[in-house]
């Protein structure tokens, strides 16, 4: 009898074996390590539940994604739309899915430099990181005011390209005079008493910059199934960041920046970037027009917003989930 019990058991587990369990699907993400792209990293703790592993990858730069994916080696990416314009106008497959995030950004001073507003940049030294959002945000409001500038001495305001770590010194060294910086660094300078915020700079045409999300064309293309779970689950780990602010702080402090940051950086940094779902064609469209305007991206051929901003996987995932 226990033979047959042995065999039964046996058999069982053959029968299991040659039926095995779908193995998930896996999307390569290409992300970046801010405040506001915290919901976008919890995605793969979610990820199973959609029957997804997101493989994450952090750069530096929105920019240096972009070689990744035109190497096959990313599938979706985080990114400042700036970052994806310059993209699909240099040729790479991207098309914009979604937004995650609005503003995310500050104009920051030394709080000896005698900066309070933007003329006060007149004769300053002003740090930005090339190719960001804030690098957009920063010529927009030189020329409101109608200030001129260049990376060389000589114009109404010197641009100091560096990296977004790398400005944070700068500005705590004083060899910039002020930065226009991303969150949470810019929120860090602040309540650490080496910076004092000029403007949230969201008063120009571009208005409050909205952050992308975009997919390869081959993801949207010849797996639609498998972006519109992407998609399901970007909305609900935005939607949890939203609804438990508790969570969403002691995830990005622990687990993204490893208590490089506090509470209050935390709070600072999201109280400037609101999370969001939505992207329009005409948010793009403005950010290409300017970034031509202003030379941001060296574009030869800017792209029409309308030709690769594919907003209907989204719809589709909101009207699922019910959210608005």
């Amino acid at each position: 009898m226990l033979k047959n019990r042995l065999l039964s058991v046996a058999f069982a587990a053959a029968v299991v074996s040659s039926h095995p369990v779908a193995a998930a699907d896996l999307v390569r993400l290409g992300n970046l390590k801010f405040a506001h792209f915290g919901a976008i990293s919890y995605m793969k703790e979610i990820a199973p539940k959609y029957d997804l592993k997101i493989d994450e990858r952090v750069f530096a730069k929105g920019i240096d994604i972009l070689p990744a994916i035109v190497a096959g080696e990313i599938d979706m990416a985080a990114s400042g739309a700036d970052a994806a314009v310059a993209g699909r106008a240099s040729g790479v497959p991207i098309y914009a899915v979604a937004g995650f995030a609005k503003g995310g950004a500050r104009i920051v001073a030394r709080p000896d430099a005698g900066i309070r507003s933007i003329p006060d940049l007149k004769g300053k030294k002003v740090g930005v990181s090339r190719g960001g959002a804030q690098e957009l945000l920063l010529l927009a409001e030189l020329a409101k005011h109608g200030l001129s500038w260049s990376d060389r001495a000589g114009k109404d305001v010197q641009i100091i390209y560096m990296s977004f770590p790398d400005l944070n010194q700068a500005i705590a060294a004083g060899s910039i005079d002020a930065m226009s910086q991303s969150e949470p660094q810019s929120s860090q300078a602040i309540n650490k008493g080496f910076g004092v915020e000029v403007i949230k700079p969201y008063d120009t045409e571009l208005g409050s910059p909205v952050r992308t999300l975009v997919f390869t064309e081959s993801l949207y293309k010849t797996k639609p199934d498998v972006a519109e779970r992407v998609l399901r689950c970007f909305i609900e780990a935005t939607a949890t960041f939203i609804a438990n602010p508790d969570l969403a702080q002691a995830y990005v402090i622990d687990k993204i920046f490893k208590g490089q940051i506090t509470k209050q950086d935390y709070q600072d940094a999201i109280g400037n970037s609101e999370f969001t779902y939505d992207l329009t064609v005409e948010h793009i469209q403005t950010t290409t027009d300017l970034m031509q305007k202003y030379g941001v991206g060296r574009m030869e051929k800017p792209p029409k917003a309308a030709d690769w901003v594919k907003l209907d996987l989204l719809a589709k995932a909101k009207a699922a989930l019910k959210v608005n």
